[in-house]
């Protein structure tokens, strides 16, 4: 009981965390969670219980490296594969030799294999309180890329390196030649093993997809126990269970494949899932270092034995050997490599010095750190309790907290946010997607489904035409805000008219149901509009997206109950489907000119831009047009209805092109993933609205 009682306290805590950090976006959400870790150990209900190290490696670190490795950028990891390795392998080696004699030579009550274990888990470094720093700081492509693919392999050196020194503080005897060839057999068993499982892997989940096996919920106990099986079947044999995990991560591809409604729905629950396990794993890491600080440091603060200023002596000695490292190892990197187009080494200019700062200071360490420093046994093979264990942990969580600060502190002022705007190249790509998505509609035209995929094609013209005109814009966000705005006075016309027949209902039922069927239906689809302009994906925005969600899902369970009244009570319903679309385009036609007028009176004001004004209200005079000049309503509910079962084609056309530029080179896997994410939501959406 005790230990649920934990859990309940840290996802509590985790989920307090989440909130806070929106409150205080220039504090790190790591920060956030280390003071709230150590404010819930002063509550008086906190329990007392102490987690298994062998438990707390595997149900943290094997999930989040599996993670890490499938969703690093392969391109740009390659890219940059030399100074990653190089930090990764070299600096991790150098910082856990520099460590571990500094610490014994300042403290020698530390044994020296201690001291060397602590070195090698300080190596790697945590991306992901990085990524968590607040937005304040701007990294460049290259920069980010070489500290997550630092990250990732330096996981494994440091985990691989840190259980040698274990081994040796236990035993207390250190072969060197043997260390060495179990290290080799470790880390290349523990790669070969990994590709071999996650091939498997491969295989079997698109073998699934292929016979038609694969449902939400099995995909996603299978992805989940994946890492976890990896990690222990490794070590049952002997090999790096870390190795194989970040293995398997990188191989792994079955998400990537297959196209349709299933298979995107499958995906969005996946990501989600995914994206919940990680926050919660790392901010329960995080947590539970705020929890362990307080006892560690009134164990050792306490104790007449330990001298409180050699503590934080000895914190301050390991910080600033950690980062002079990083620093002049990052340094002498860039003197030393070579340019990839003229061959020559560069000079250190004031600009690649501060390139060297910024990748020592966004390095700070994290969730692997401290959750190597718990696996450190109580005992050694003795049976005595591991020396200075407690001392060890405190020095380790005292150093991620002085590199977090520093890192959320300095990284601001060495790369700063321009709040660079990539929506120009993004909108440049997904107008060449919507381009060819166009070009292999035409050809699939016959003469049954001419009218709705020119339907669909309209649509995508008008896609374009809009993109087009953002590119051009000098004020882009400035217009997006006014089309926002357009598209509230739109549904707020809507909501009025459809409160209106609500409250003086006529007396004519078929009239009254009409216009509300009509009303809603149109505020589903303005309601659809506003979540797909939107681009922000904070917590904020996406529990908006579901309240919206719930709401139209209650307008249509409305309208379905009340046809479902109408058959029961009469023979024939009370409008027919062709008369219900004939409704639904007057109204919009009345909601466009309620929006015109309100144009007209934005221009004679300062709330917004006269020429955005302009330039919308000629797009909405345009709509209008286009609306009364469609006569022939008796086929329009058919075609409409065929028109979306062309736009759910056109989806599975355009992740397609999405694929095929991403394999050719002409996007990155980041905004690979941007795109085919924006199709998964809307392909999901065409699929319930049905």
């Amino acid at each position: 009981m005790a230990v649920f009682e934990l859990i309940l306290c840290i996802i509590a805590a985790v989920v307090l965390s989440s909130f806070l950090s929106r409150f205080i976006p220039k504090v790190s959400t790591p920060l956030v969670q280390i003071a709230l870790g150590a404010a819930a150990t002063q509550l008086p209900f906190f329990p007392d219980v102490t987690l298994s190290p062998e438990l707390f490696m595997v149900l943290f670190i094997a999930p989040l490296l599996y993670l890490e490795a499938h969703d690093i950028d392969k391109g740009e990891l390659l890219k940059s594969v030399k100074l990653s390795l190089s930090l990764a392998i070299g600096l991790a080696v150098a910082t856990m030799a520099a460590v571990g004699f500094a610490l014994h030579s300042v403290w020698a009550a530390i044994p020296l294999a201690a001291a060397l274990a602590l070195g090698a888990a300080l190596g790697p470094t945590d991306a992901v309180a990085v990524s968590s720093l607040g937005k304040e700081a701007a990294l460049s492509q290259r920069q980010a890329s070489v500290l997550k693919g630092e990250s990732l392999f330096n996981d494994a050196s440091g985990i691989v390196g840190f259980q040698f020194a274990i081994a040796a503080a236990v035993s207390g005897v250190f072969e060197v030649r043997e260390s060495a060839c179990q290290f080799v057999v470790s880390f290349i068993g523990g790669a070969i093993f990994g590709l071999v499982v996650g091939a498997v892997a491969d295989m079997l989940f698109e073998t699934l997809r292929s016979l038609g096996w694969e449902t939400t919920t099995s995909r996603i106990l299978m992805e989940l126990f994946l890492p976890f099986i990896l990690y222990l079947g490794a070590e049952a044999v002997h090999v790096s269970g870390i190795l194989s995990v970040v293995a398997a991560g990188l191989i792994i591809r079955f998400d990537r494949t297959g196209i349709g409604p299933n298979v995107a729905r499958t995906n969005i629950v996946s990501s989600s899932v995914w994206g919940v396990l990680s926050f919660t794993l790392n901010g329960t890491v995080f947590i539970l270092l705020g929890m362990l600080l307080p006892n560690a440091m009134s164990t050792s603060w306490d104790d007449p034995g330990v001298s409180n200023q050699l503590l934080l002596v000895s914190i301050f000695v390991v910080a600033i050997v950690v980062i002079a490292m990083r620093f002049l190892w990052i340094a002498l990197m860039l003197r030393v490599a070579r340019d990839t187009i003229t061959g020559k080494r560069r000079k250190m200019t004031k600009q690649r010095w501060r390139s060297a700062a910024v990748m020592t200071f966004g390095g700070p360490k994290g969730t692997i750190t401290l959750s190597l420093m718990f696996t450190i046994p109580y005992q050694i093979v003795a049976g005595t309790p591991f020396p200075m264990r407690d001392e060890l942990i405190f020095i380790a969580g005292g150093v991620i907290v002085v590199t977090l600060l520093l890192a959320n502190f300095l990284l601001p002022l060495l790369a700063p946010n321009r709040n660079r705007d990539d929506s120009v190249e993004m909108s440049e790509i997904t107008i060449e997607i919507l381009r060819r998505t166009v070009e292999e509609l035409t050809g699939r035209v016959t003469e049954d489904n001419r009218r709705a995929v020119m339907m669909v094609i309209d649509s995508y013209t008008k896609r374009i035409t809009r993109l087009k005109q953002r590119i051009g814009e000098t004020d882009p966000q400035g217009y997006m805000a006014l089309q926002i705005a357009a598209l509230n006075w739109e549904k707020d016309y809507v909501k009025a008219r459809l409160a209106e027949v609500k409250a003086h209902p006529s007396d004519s039922k078929a009239a009254n149901d009409l216009e509300a069927e009509a009303c809603e239906r149109l505020l589903d689809q303005i309601m659809n509009s506003l979540r797909h302009i939107e681009t922000a994906h904070d917590s904020g925005h996406a529990i908006w997206r579901l309240k919206g969600r719930f709401r139209a899902l209650q307008r249509r369970t409305g309208t379905l109950v009340r046809r479902v009244n109408s058959r029961i009570r009469r023979t024939t319903p009370l409008f027919s489907d062709d008369e219900l679309f004939a409704h639904t385009r007057a109204v919009q036609v009345d909601a466009i000119e309620h929006v015109i007028d309100r144009l007209y009176e934005e221009m004679g004001r300062d709330t917004y831009n006269t020429e955005h004004c302009s330039k919308l209200l000629l797009d909405y005079r345009r709509g209008e047009a286009t609306l009364r000049a469609r006569p022939n309503v008796g086929v329009s509910a058919e075609a409409q209805e065929q028109a979306e079962g062309v736009k759910r084609e056109s989806y599975g056309i355009e992740l397609g092109v999405i694929q095929d530029m991403y394999e050719a080179g002409d996007i990155t896997r980041v905004q690979s993933k941007q795109l085919r994410r924006n199709v998964y939501v809307m392909s999901v959406d065409a699929d319930a609205q049905i």
